[in-house]
């Protein structure tokens, strides 16, 4: 399998940044979600400069022109949308430009899940399937990995949910396009662990 993407989520402080970035992250996720314990100042956001490195902003409650509204003001290449989002609001905020969560959990079956995703194709740029419901994340809970194992998605996308050094040979069982890394790899929600990211970037350098 190819190595896949990697994102970190929940970036706080600029020393994880400028760490992510050295080890080779592709994207790097700012939480605007008041309630979260990862929640980013967008001035923090906004004076981040990652070069080749991908900015997301991860929304939960906000309105389209709302999220439109911060990925202009923060330099934001893409919005991961984590409140359920319908399809009318993905193509507002632009398509190419949305990462749209689903819950596998939440669904009777794969087909299920298949088919939800399916119907959001052509207003998504990338899925992300993560643990628990609707407006949760950085839960430190995994998906079950199996459920995933039987379908094929055509859109590209990004798994989530407690992934870190003790699971990562799991979730790469799935071959995902990408994965979404944040509690896995901290010390606390919002400061990153040196020592397990350097753990992941280490086995990921071995992915052939």
């Amino acid at each position: 399998m190819a190595r896949p993407l990697i994102k970190i989520c929940g970036m706080t402080r600029m020393e994880d940044v400028a760490l992510c970035t050295s080890l080779g992250a592709d994207l790097l996720g700012f939480i605007f979600h008041p309630a979260s314990p990862r929640n980013a100042d967008p001035d923090f956001a906004a004076s981040v400069k990652t070069g080749r490195v991908v900015k997301v902003g991860v929304f939960v409650n906000q309105s389209a022109q709302e999220v439109v509204a911060i990925m202009d003001r923060c330099g934001l290449h893409a919005a991961q949308l984590h409140g359920g989002q319908d399809m009318a609001f993905c193509e507002a905020v632009g398509p190419d430009r949305v990462i749209r969560t689903f819950w596998p959990e939440t669904y009777a079956s794969p087909e299920a899940l298949l088919r939800d995703m399916e119907n959001y194709a052509e207003v998504c740029g990338h899925f992300l399937l993560d643990a628990g419901g609707k407006g949760q994340g950085g839960t430190g809970r995994s998906i079950d990995f199996g459920f995933l194992q039987h379908i094929e998605i055509q859109t590209p996308w990004f798994l989530a949910g407690g992934i870190g050094p003790d699971n990562l040979d799991a979730a790469l069982a799935v071959n995902p396009p990408g994965l979404d890394i944040n509690s896995g790899v901290e010390t606390q929600p919002g400061i990153k662990d040196e020592t397990k990211l350097r753990a992941v970037f280490d086995r990921l350098d071995k992915v052939e």
